[in-house]
């Protein structure tokens, strides 16, 4: 029987909303579907949590977030421009970047349709029932450890082979998501030159490249339309352990990246074709924090369902992690110690989203 407004309501107890979101495996789309009148109260962020237009700037000092034109990667310009944006922002797009433009609508549709799929089907890959940590379907961020939840569905894919893909990602968004992950490897691997090369590392050997890009994480976002937005989030205030993400954005918007002079949020337009592009705290900690991880959010949306998706470039769990040698041999003091990067992200997914905090677990 299809769930009805009439089971679940605004002041519904944490139990009820739980076991319909997450136990049942609805998630916040099915919340969002019943046609709620008013947020349920386990939604709602406490009030400096929530977007306050007033911290927005459209853009600052006619400064906003750099769109790069990829189309000649040996160019020293684009080196430059990437650089740059690493240490000043954090965040760019790029265009041109050589990814096919059929790949990234195809893996846009088979976001719509995994999530379009009735909830016993998504529910097989919950935590609960999925027949292995690489495939994970969920809402919020870590539902158990949050005061209060985020209004965004997600599934999360681990890349570990071909083989694995092929027998146990849900087969209406496998094969896409995959050819994304694959089609990006070429531009993961060309930002990674640049940025190294504006530290002076002169060579990726084998050791720096597990570090850099191990492993990968694709996620499917899915962010439904929202009874009453200014009062939740779709993720909040947080940077990413990863060494690079390179994320997929629908044509909605909702993304907003801190302006580390000002404190002000930047919105992300959408650039038809372009894929964003973010330092992770990762990358920050092996620069010495030359490249900054900065923080981001999205926000809820009142007339829209938004998607997004992206790839996490990590380094392999068992890697330890630290400032570069080559970043450190001019003298610099060095800010980070060496971490275990399991350590670090068992960390972060320890607690709810909390801006840059994380990286202080890192600190020398």
């Amino acid at each position: 029987m299809a769930p009805s407004v009439s089971m679940i309501h605004s002041d519904s107890t944490p139990q009820n909303i739980m076991d319909f979101v997450v136990n049942k495996g609805h998630g916040v789309k099915g919340l969002a579907e019943l046609g709620l009148k008013t947020l349920p109260q386990q939604y709602i962020q406490p009030p400096h949590e929530r977007f306050d237009s007033s911290d927005y700037e459209e853009q600052p000092n006619n400064d906003t977030i750099p769109v790069i034109d990829m189309s000649n990667w040996d160019d020293p310009k684009v080196a430059e421009a990437v650089c740059d944006a690493a240490r000043k922002w954090g965040f760019f797009q790029v265009v041109n970047h050589g990814v096919p433009i059929h790949v990234l609508q195809d893996v846009k549709d088979a976001t719509r349709q995994f999530f379009g799929l009735p909830a016993e089907e998504k529910q097989k890959y919950s935590k609960q029932r999925s027949v292995t940590n690489n495939v994970r379907f969920g809402t919020s961020f870590t539902p158990e450890a949050e005061k209060a939840l985020e209004w965004k569905d997600y599934l999360s894919l681990f890349f570990a082979s071909d083989d694995e893909a092929a027998s146990l990602w849900p087969l209406v968004c496998r094969n896409q998501a995959l050819e994304y992950v694959k089609s990006s490897e070429p531009v993961v691997k060309k930002l990674l030159a640049i940025l190294m090369k504006g530290l002076n590392v002169k060579e990726i050997d084998e050791s720096k490249e597990s570090m850099l890009k191990g492993s990968k994480r694709i996620n499917l976002n899915y962010y439904p339309k929202c009874p009453n937005p200014k009062l939740t989030v779709g993720v909040g205030r947080h940077s990413d352990v990863s060494t690079l993400t390179i994320l997929l954005q629908d044509e909605i918007g909702g993304l907003y990246v801190r302006n580390t002079e000002t404190m002000k949020w930047i919105h992300v337009p959408p650039v038809s074709g372009s894929l964003v592009i973010n330092v992770g705290d990762e990358l920050q900690i092996m620069s010495n924090g030359n490249y900054k991880s900065v923080e981001h959010r999205v926000v809820a949306n009142g007339s829209s369902n938004r998607i997004s998706v992206p790839i996490f470039v990590n380094p392999r769990p068992s890697d330890v992690i630290g400032p570069l040698p080559e970043v450190l041999e001019s003298g610099e003091k060095q800010i980070y110690k060496n971490v275990l990067y399991k350590d670090y992200v068992m960390h972060f997914f320890s607690k709810a989203h909390d801006g840059k905090a994380t990286v202080e677990f890192a600190k020398a």
